[in-house]
């Protein structure tokens, strides 16, 4: 194991350290109550892009706080009906990518959606009282305002309003639904599977957003995580309110949530990751409940893993 790590049989142990608030279950459940109910005025505009094999939207859908939500949409033009779902999540401050590189789980008789995270690189907003992208700071997003404002609880929500709009589709089987993502997508992978407990798979690449005083504490805020180094310098250069703040960001930590999953999990996971560090993964790991799998890449960091893909392919392609 690399140095800035704990030892490996320590990591399969490991529970994390981020304190998890007292109301918890409580927010997520008034969090949840929040989409009831809603209009969330869909759409779904033929795209530019089309293709053979699928017949390819812009899906737009309002979600909290009134943010108009985008995600690309594409369902297989020869396939059984209903047919599964793969909803897919992007990296930190990115986008929903290109269509082509969603085609091959088309091939498979998927429809896929992939989402665009409200305010950083695609085209769903950002209600934050400006036009245009807010790119980063999103984790910090809300700290100093409720709770309730925390702009990655707004996003977590988006995942559940894309999975139930999919779900909703006639040519969609509610049963057969995969999320799929790598980093910020890897965590946004795990959490809608938490909140919308009918997804039946969940593969996840080096997940984000766990554990945060894990990752304060081993002094690596940095790159992804930078934003809490400039938190305290900025706004409380003492840490008189560190406790509060990570109590806060407990919120939106992904290892409070994993123990509502009900789906099969499959996780990738790099030893030398330096930006989503091991043992923050394992704090989520260890805490889920139903049928999990972790493929271990000890040389790696946060890059591409050789073969993983082809994994969730294979893992995927059972639903």
């Amino acid at each position: 194991m690399p140095v800035f790590e704990m030892p490996l049989e320590e990591l399969r142990r490991y529970q994390g350290i981020n304190p998890k608030p007292e109301d918890f279950e409580e927010y997520w459940q008034r969090a949840l109550g929040e989409l009831k109910g809603r209009d969330e005025e869909i759409e779904l505009i033929p795209a530019e892009f089309q293709s053979a094999a699928a017949e390819c939207f812009d899906l737009y859908f309002s979600g909290v706080g009134g943010a108009r939500i985008h995600a690309k949409y594409l369902r297989p033009k020869a396939a059984a009906k209903p047919h599964p779902a793969l909803l897919l999540f992007h990296g930190y401050t990115m986008n929903s990518g290109n269509w082509q590189d969603k085609l091959s789980f088309v091939s498979q008789g998927f429809s896929v959606a992939a989402l665009d995270c409200r305010g950083q690189g695609g085209l769903s907003e950002d209600k934050g009282g400006v036009v245009g992208p807010t790119q980063r700071g999103h984790i910090i997003r809300g700290l100093d305002d409720h709770s309730d404002k925390l702009l990655f609880r707004q996003i977590f929500l988006d995942t559940v309003q894309l999975a139930r709009i999919v779900m909703g589709f006639e040519e969609v089987d509610a049963a057969r639904v995969a999320t799929h993502g790598g980093s910020q997508g890897g965590a946004l992978s795990l959490v809608c599977a938490s909140l919308e407990p009918r997804i039946k798979a969940c593969s996840t690449a080096f997940p984000f957003l766990c554990d945060y005083r894990r990752v304060w504490e081993m002094d690596l805020a940095e790159g992804a995580y930078e934003e809490l180094k400039i938190y305290f310098r900025l706004f409380d250069p003492t840490h008189a309110r560190e406790q509060e703040i990570f109590r806060t960001l407990g919120y939106i930590d992904v290892q409070n949530l994993v123990p509502r999953i009900e789906a099969d999990v499959l996780m990738g996971t790099a030893l030398m990751d330096q930006i989503c560090p091991p043992s923050t993964q394992f704090a989520a790991y260890n805490k889920i409940r139903s049928s999990k799998e972790m493929i271990l890449y000890p040389d790696f960091g946060h890059e591409e893993l050789p073969g993983f893909m082809d994994r969730v392919f294979a893992f995927l392609s059972r639903l």
